[in-house]
């Protein structure tokens, strides 16, 4: 079986247009996060004012820029939010223009909703202002395959190329799905991750509509959490056979040694500590960290009540007594719950972590839950030592995923 390197990371989200930007402002404890008013169409009922954390404005321009031609106009938002990543992550790797992006690389993308903007404006346009005809791109903006074929597309990468669909394990599911198609030698590259722009106003609605969403901000695991904030953006990380990359003298930024994948088979949004487990064990256990002391735990981390007590003890169920003393950071508190998209920019913020021995704080805490005993990183960026990155991601329906990294020179 071959070794999993990542060798190129890329990011946007509230907290900037890079994966540097999105890491310089975690780790100083900056958010993403503020009030939007949503819903101000003539043709919605308007008038809701709650926390989120959404992209800048000028993103588009910045994009069209990147590859010297118009391309964000024709995407729905959640495939521009993937596609300026993906240039990203290659530039890095080095493989932008690599012969390896043909055949034998692959483009696995996963997000929980697709297409929601162009979706609600086809339906305002046909509902609410009575038009007998939807706009023509309508269907390949919304389907969720929009963004791995954009990305196949703008690097003539012709090798396996889907989306996945989990929910809120969309991205982690597309991680694992591109290592094990590495590892069994089917392709020497996969460009994997996630994104998501579900902050339109019926979006945001719905999501009120399950009193999840907190009125006030993202406090995960404090005493006082009352629910998630909703966030918009992606993430991609390029992982290639580790043959493959030494070969061609890449610099390795980590290593994915270990992923476990679980379905609670439960309820449909309430969590089951038992499934989370499974799928953490079968992570830990691959990549031999059952007994390690020396992991980051990058949490789901959502801000619900259930979520972050439920992660908790799960976390116990596998690591034992030993898992309150990981250090556990939980960044959906600066860039909010990008769904789909999550797993992946949590994950490339924690491998930064791990390369820079310094673990970024969870923001809005303020007091401590005695069902969420663990070594919570807060207050300030902590050094930390670890070695490994464990990247929980658990989704309505019941479906877990967890993935463990290795730091680069472990």
């Amino acid at each position: 079986m071959n070794r999993i390197a990542v060798t190129g990371l890329g990011a946007i989200s509230a907290l900037g247009a890079s994966l540097e930007d999105n890491w310089q402002a975690a780790v100083a404890g900056q958010s993403g996060i503020a009030r939007c008013i949503m819903g101000d169409s003539e043709y919605g009922p308007g008038g809701l004012e709650l926390p989120m954390a959404r992209v800048a404005d000028g993103y588009e321009a910045a994009l069209d820029a990147k590859f010297g031609r118009p391309v964000a106009a024709g995407l729905d938002p959640f495939a521009r939010f993937i596609l300026a990543p993906a240039l990203e992550a290659l530039e890095q790797s080095g493989l932008r223009g690599h012969e390896v992006l043909n055949e034998r690389t692959a483009v696995i993308f996963g997000h929980g909703l697709g297409g929601l903007a162009t979706l609600e404006a086809g339906y305002e346009r046909f509902f609410g202002m009575k038009s007998a005809r939807m706009h023509p791109s309508t269907v390949p903006r919304v389907m969720l395959s929009a963004g791995v074929s954009a990305v196949a597309m703008a690097f003539e990468i012709r090798g396996p190329v889907f989306a996945t669909s989990s929910a809120c394990a969309s991205s982690a599911h597309a991680i694992a799905q591109g290592a094990a198609m590495i590892a069994i030698g089917q392709v020497d590259c996969a460009l994997v991750g996630g994104s998501e722009a579900v902050s339109t106003a019926g979006s945001v609605r719905a999501w009120e509509a399950i009193k999840a969403m907190s009125p006030v901000t993202c406090r995960p695991f404090s005493a006082d959490r009352d629910g998630m904030v909703l966030g918009e953006g992606g993430a991609v990380m390029v992982l290639e056979a580790w043959d493959h990359a030494t070969a061609r003298g890449a610099t390795i930024l980590g290593e994915l040694v270990g992923w476990g994948m679980s379905s609670d088979a439960f309820h449909i949004t309430q969590p089951s500590p038992e499934g989370q487990a499974r799928a953490m064990r079968q992570a830990a256990t691959q990549a031999g960290a059952l007994n390690r002391d020396d992991i980051l735990i990058s949490a789901h981390g959502t801000g619900t009540p259930l979520n972050d007590a439920a992660e908790t003890q799960s976390l116990v169920d596998v690591f034992g007594e030993a898992a309150r003393k990981l250090p556990v950071i939980a960044t959906k508190s600066a860039h909010g719950h990008l769904i789909g998209g999550s797993a992946a920019l949590q994950a490339a913020i924690g491998l930064r972590a791990l390369a820079e021995g310094l673990a970024p704080p969870i923001q809005n805490f303020t007091a401590r839950d005695p069902a969420c005993d663990l070594d919570l990183v807060v207050g300030e960026a902590r050094k930390i030592g670890s070695k490994l990155l464990l990247q929980n991601a658990f989704a309505f329906g019941g479906l877990n995923v967890a993935l463990m990294f290795a730091g680069a020179e472990d």
